[in-house]
């Protein structure tokens, strides 16, 4: 779901991280506390899609990028139109796919190294309170960075699925955490490796 980064020359590759994740956090909480009706979802998702252009990122990348979010915002459209209302799912479901998406443009412009960073410096006043900020920005990176593995594994998965004609239904998850644990078996020898306990 969360991309990984492209190499590119756009003004957003320019932009210090630091000043992307400060714009992530504002545009989050405008979306989130904003009373919003359809119109304005409607302009903001034109906004999101109007930066990825800006970007420099071909119009591929941002249909990638949602057909990846196609079960959150369908499940989350599904719930509401059924238990809320149709416009609330419609305002809802595009504050979400607002943000996921400007998340997506954040990792895809950021080099994850440039994103510890800026991390672990808003963390460094937590030191007095005793604190870790290298081992919590190195856990909110490592949390970034294991998402679109994830997905990749579930993509994986699938495959199988259909390679052998078989439908696992629910029985997926059982492969799927395989995979994750193998993943996060070789993660942590990597970090041992390197002295990270």
């Amino acid at each position: 779901m969360i991309a990984l980064y492209r190499p590119g020359t756009g003004i957003f590759h320019r932009l210090p991280a630091g000043v992307k994740l400060a714009a992530l956090a504002v545009g989050a909480l405008l979306l989130s506390l904003y009373p919003h009706d359809p119109i304005s979802i409607a302009v903001s998702l034109l906004i999101v899609v109007g930066l990825y252009g800006v970007s420099g990122m071909p119009l591929r990348v941002l249909l990638v990028e949602t057909w990846r979010l196609r079960w959150i915002v369908l499940v989350l459209a599904v719930a509401l139109v059924i238990f809320v209302s149709p416009v609330a799912a419609w305002i809802s479901t595009g504050r979400v796919l607002s943000v996921l998406l400007l998340a997506g443009l954040l990792t895809l412009t950021t080099r994850m190294a440039d994103l510890l960073e800026v991390l672990h410096r808003l963390l460094r006043p937590l030191r007095r309170l005793g604190a870790d900020p290298e081992a919590m920005a190195l856990t909110i990176s490592l949390t970034l960075a294991t998402i679109p593995v994830m997905a990749g594994f579930a993509a994986r998965v699938r495959e199988a699925e259909q390679a052998r004609d078989v439908r696992l239904g629910v029985r997926a998850v059982v492969p799927l955490l395989v995979l994750a644990l193998t993943h996060a078996d070789e993660v942590g020898d990597a970090l041992a490796a390197r002295g990270m306990g």
